[in-house]
């Protein structure tokens, strides 16, 4: 079976909090990378496209394979790697985040793994091309590495316009401070430090940043084990779900689970967030779900669930 048909029929949501992903293993220039099948819409062969003069220089074109003018991100470009020897059988990978769609253009498919986020490590900042924290991980799979890229910041880089807007802040006017802990879990540096950079501006001034949702629950589990009250050290949680080591999923059951820690209100602030992702964050008892990068609802959101009864 080829990796076209295996995406048509496998199972996108995994059952819930099983710190477990599907990867699409996909080529360029003969280099291994992966795609969480989460963002997956759609895989095709390359198909002629409309270009678009004077567009970023990583954008191909455009193309409408059903309603929708979609945008081509040419992946050999961007990540500063050969074009295609063969690209006729070329791919495109058509990815919805953050509620948008894009096409990625690979030189070929392989494969779709299974695989833990305890398999996935944190790559060097620096890889492909000096492109900084291009990698959200480096998968480990049957001896094979596969470098999963980290789409997000792919597309933020290309578009700004579609990243956190801290200006999006202004429209909330004027705020107190809160000396309430907000105890992040995001993996991405430049993320993490927007969201850090956010909640200070709207008055949080106590955040604790954990790179992973591992890092999240080592802390909770020291908080948890001093005797103190929880409600000193964490008010909310905002996580990620897609993190190396522990995905934001398993973060929240293992919370909404522990008899100490399951009152503590938990954000799930995902680019996955979609009509699935959502009921099975509700499934595991996530309080609130938003996409990013809607930084000024989340600082509404946060506002909500910790207010003084």
């Amino acid at each position: 079976m080829s990796a076209l048909d295996k995406f048509k029929q496998t199972e996108i949501l995994l059952e819930s909090g099983t710190n477990e992903l599907e990867i699409m293993e996909f080529t360029i220039a003969g280099e291994l990378f992966g795609i969480n099948v989460a963002k997956i819409v759609e895989i095709m062969r390359a198909e002629k496209f409309k270009p678009m003069q004077k567009s970023h220089p990583d954008i191909e074109g455009v193309f409408k394979p059903r309603d929708d003018v979609i945008t081509i991100i040419n992946l050999a470009r961007y990540l500063g790697l050969p074009p295609s020897n063969d690209p006729e059988h070329d791919i495109f990978i058509v990815t919805n985040f953050n509620n948008k769609e894009f096409a990625f253009h690979v030189h070929s498919v392989v494969d779709i793994d299974r695989i833990s986020w305890t398999k996935m490590k944190k790559p060097d900042k620096l890889i492909y091309g000096g492109k900084e924290g291009v990698a959200t991980g480096i998968a480990e799979f049957e001896n094979r590495l596969i470098t999963v890229l980290d789409f997000e910041k792919i597309v933020a880089e290309i578009n700004p316009e579609v990243g956190i807007q801290v200006s999006d802040l202004d429209r909330l006017g004027k705020r107190e401070r809160s000396d309430k802990t907000i105890l992040i879990a995001e993996d991405s540096m430049l993320l993490s430090k927007l969201i850090v950079e956010s909640l200070h501006r709207s008055g949080y001034n106590n955040t604790v940043k954990a790179d992973n949702g591992q890092e999240a629950w080592d802390y909770l589990s020291e908080v948890k084990n001093s005797g103190d009250d929880i409600k000193n050290h964490v008010a909310c949680i905002v996580t990620d779900i897609e993190m190396p080591l522990m995905d934001g999923h398993r973060l929240t059951k293992l919370v909404k689970e522990d008899p100490r820690l399951k009152t503590i209100p938990i954000i799930l602030f995902s680019s996955l967030i979609n009509e699935a992702m959502r009921i099975k964050g509700k499934q595991l008892g996530a309080n609130e779900q938003i996409s990013k990068p809607e930084i000024a609802r989340l600082v509404e959101i946060i506002d909500r669930l910790t207010k003084d009864d």
